[in-house]
Parts: structure tokens; C-alpha cells; sequence
């Protein structure tokens, strides 16, 4: 999964890879965790545009977000057959734009368990897109909140070395295809979410100096046990 992740490119660098219309000011943020409002492109007709939205996914159906998991990332194979994604993965994909994300090595069971943190990043240094969906959602008072999740697909060898998943990453020839609300069969860009080649990114363990602090959601859709909802 995808708990944590960094975006600390320039305004000017990010706005030249994703080409959105707006001219949008905003600092470098080095761990930025569900919950919190993040960056997001979305198309509307022609046209990119840079907006904010909440991590933390809610299907427009949900009338109280209390009572709902906390659904940060959602499994692109099954996405398209789940009743909170499917629309969503069909008419509002995304693009997440990041520099880096921290993913933890598991070692050990039990009270032994030991959580290494590794920070990826793309080999070429440039800032990378990672794939998402989005859901307006309307609450009880009518006030309406835009929410996000990452979608994840199975890791490549490189990422495979410390876990199983990670987040589908989009290349600039990719970017069209995947942000064109017409383009709404799942079908149709299931072969952008695949594994990265292994040759895009580079990891980097986590000086013990500087702690990263694992991810602790109130449920996470990577391990619902059910399948009904995600």
C-alpha cells in the first residue's frame, strides 16, 4: 500500500510535467499522510486543472464519513467490480503528483516485529504521477467534500524487495488516455495500471535518526477481509 508519501518539486516543475491551466503557489511537503488535503489533476472537457482534495476516499453514497473506513488506496484489479470505486475508476480518474513515497519492510512477528521505512523515487529525478480515483461526497449538512484513493497494483522488482504492493505510476504518454473522463470503460486503461519497470525507480532506506512514523487508518481496503464494499 501507499501510506505516506512526498511532494517537494517547485510549483513551475510540477505544473510543466502535468500542464493543468491554473498557476497554483504551494510549499514543499515532505511526509504528507491520509486525511490531508493533497494535490490532484483531474480533466474537465479539454483541459488539466490543479485542485485539492481530501485522502481519504468516500464514495458519494456515504452519508456519514464516521462511520466509514478510511480508504487511502484501493487495488486496481478489483476497483473496476467494487460498488465503492467503480464509477469513480470509469469517470474521475486522477493523477497524484509526487516526488517520492515511503513503503515499510516488515521483519519479524509478533512484539519482535520490525518496521523499516524506505523512501522511492523515480531514477531520472523527476517528479512522478501516481494514478488515482475521485468522488465528490455529500454530507448530511449539504456540504460537499472531494476525496481521493491511490490505486496500488502488484510491485515490481525493485519495490518487491521490501513489499508485495505499490502505487500504478503513469508516464507522460499515459496522461491523456487516463485523465479523459470519455475514455469511460475500466477496460480500456486496465494496461496503464500495471507494475513500473523496475528501471524507474530507485530506493533509499530511512536513517533510523529521522523516524517515519507508520500509517495506523481505521481500516485500510487492501485488507478488508469481506470484499463487499472495496
Amino acid at each position: 500500500m501507499c501510506g505516506r508519501f512526498a511532494l517537494t518539486s517547485t510549483p513551475q516543475q510540477v505544473r510543466a510535467l502535468f500542464g493543468y491551466v491554473e498557476e497554483p503557489n504551494f510549499p514543499p511537503r515532505e511526509q504528507i499522510a491520509p486525511t490531508e488535503p493533497i494535490a490532484v489533476v483531474v480533466q474537465h472537457g479539454r483541459e488539466r486543472h490543479f485542485t485539492l482534495m481530501r485522502w481519504g476516499f468516500l464514495p458519494e453514497w456515504v452519508k456519514d464519513a464516521a462511520d466509514f473506513p478510511l480508504l487511502f488506496n484501493a487495488r486496481a484489479e478489483t476497483a473496476p467490480e467494487k460498488p465503492a470505486f467503480r464509477n469513480a475508476i470509469r469517470r474521475r480518474r486522477c493523477l497524484v503528483p509526487a516526488d517520492a513515497f515511503v513503503e515499510w519492510r516488515r521483519e519479524g512477528e509478533g512484539r519482535a516485529v520490525r518496521r523499516d521505512p524506505f523512501v522511492a523515487s523515480r531514477a531520472d529525478g523527476a517528479p512522478m504521477a501516481l494514478g488515482g480515483i475521485w468522488e465528490t461526497n455529500l454530507g448530511p449538512d449539504g456540504a460537499e467534500l472531494d476525496t481521493v484513493a491511490i490505486l496500488t497494483t502488484d510491485a515490481n522488482g525493485t519495490i518487491g524487495a521490501i513489499h508485495e504492493r505499490m502505487p500504478v505510476i503513469l508516464e507522460p504518454r499515459d496522461f491523456d488516455a487516463w485523465l479523459d473522463p470519455a475514455n469511460d470503460d475500466a477496460a480500456r486503461v486496465a494496461h496503464l495500471m500495471r507494475p513500473a519497470p523496475d528501471d524507474v525507480l530507485v530506493l533509499r532506506a530511512v536513517e533510523r535518526t529521522r523516524p517515519v512514523p507508520a500509517p495506523k487508518p481505521r481500516k485500510v481496503v487492501e485488507d478488508d477481509p469481506q470484499g463487499r464494499l472495496f
